[in-house]
């Protein structure tokens, strides 16, 4: 492992205002960039740890909805009373993130920037696409975990869990720039790799994710999150589906199905959402929707069985949310 510098500013103007340095990393709770950093899949020159710049981590009810600050840990997440009574996506999928030791290091800022964990990126051996090479060796290679839908040019899936969950929710981020901050939907962060093959955001150099803002829950919203992995203990989604929505009956008036571990960014299913929007959603037409789904999918030699597998994690979440409102 290369020496780098520690760098630990005090506040984000610090940042903003720094030269462009590629070899500069910023680090939030350490939790994938010291991965990448002993498996010499980056080498940096310096580190910026924003554990040092204060006030970034909180939890804040407004009469508009919350506000997580984006240094917030994934422990305290999971366990807020607000969240687990209003937004219970955002806290299954918070407490479906790997074990209490990693949740009480992680944060919600690192895990919606963390970088993919595909073999072949992590092998620092492996001058892949993403690492400015030539070829996506997944395409050909072992792609059992890899992307069915979006991938083209690299076949990663996005690993986060929160943000299928937060975007599920109609999330809104603010980014910290040196031309002062910026708003946008947090769906809108993620980037396909045919835009950069490279990167998995928009973040440009110095710039940082500094706030997460959910909207005021509706009356009568429910919300859930799905996740199957092939271990029983911690591990990354082979599939996941994050469904939130309003529903009298067995009809949405509002709904939104996000998927993880089937794209390399968190994938959201709007043709699946018109079709249940204002029907009765019966379990064989949730299931036929849920099929169509991915009848676009362009699986690899190993992971065609994502297919049926994301169908019904679909149904199953979908289901749930009818049943929960007849309870």
């Amino acid at each position: 492992m290369r020496e780098f510098k520690l760098a630990q500013p005090q506040t984000l103007e610090q940042i903003t205002s720094m030269p462009e340095d590629k070899s500069s990393f910023l680090m939030a709770g350490g939790t994938d960039l010291l991965d990448e950093i002993k498996n010499e899949v980056i080498s940096p020159s310096v580190v910026i740890d924003l554990k040092s710049i204060p006030d970034l981590a909180y939890i804040n009810e407004t009469n508009e909805g919350i506000l997580i600050g984006a240094m917030t840990r994934v422990a305290e997440l999971a366990e807020n009373a607000a969240i687990r009574s209003y937004y219970t996506v955002l806290h299954e999928a918070a407490l479906s993130l790997a074990t209490p030791q990693l949740r009480n290091m992680g944060t919600i800022g690192g895990n919606l920037c963390q970088r993919p964990r595909c073999w072949y990126y992590r092998d620092p051996q492996v001058q892949c696409r993403k690492k400015g090479g030539s070829r996506c060796y997944a395409s050909r290679g072992r792609n059992r975990y890899h992307a069915i839908l979006g991938g083209g040019i690299c076949h990663i899936v996005f690993p986060s869990d929160l943000a299928p969950a937060l975007i599920s929710l109609g999330a809104r981020i603010t980014i910290a720039t040196a031309d002062g901050d910026k708003h946008m939907p947090l769906e809108e962060f993620y980037t396909l790799p045919r835009e950069n093959v490279q990167k998995e955001n928009i973040l440009k150099p110095n710039e940082i994710l500094k706030e997460i803002d959910i909207p005021l829950a509706k009356n009568g919203m429910n919300s859930t999150y799905l996740k199957l992995k092939e271990r029983g203990t911690w591990d990354f989604a082979v599939v996941s589906a994050a469904v939130s929505g309003t529903i009298a009956g067995n009809t949405f008036s509002d709904i939104s199905i996000v998927m993880g571990g089937v794209a390399p960014i968190p994938w959201r299913l709007k043709s699946a959402e018109q079709a249940l929007l204002g029907k009765a959603a019966t379990e064989d037409l949730v299931k036929r929707v849920a099929k169509d789904a991915f009848k676009d999918a362009r699986p690899l030699e190993e992971n065609a069985y994502k297919i049926e597998l994301a169908a019904t994690v679909v149904t199953h979440a979908v289901l749930s949310l009818i049943q929960g409102s007849k309870s």
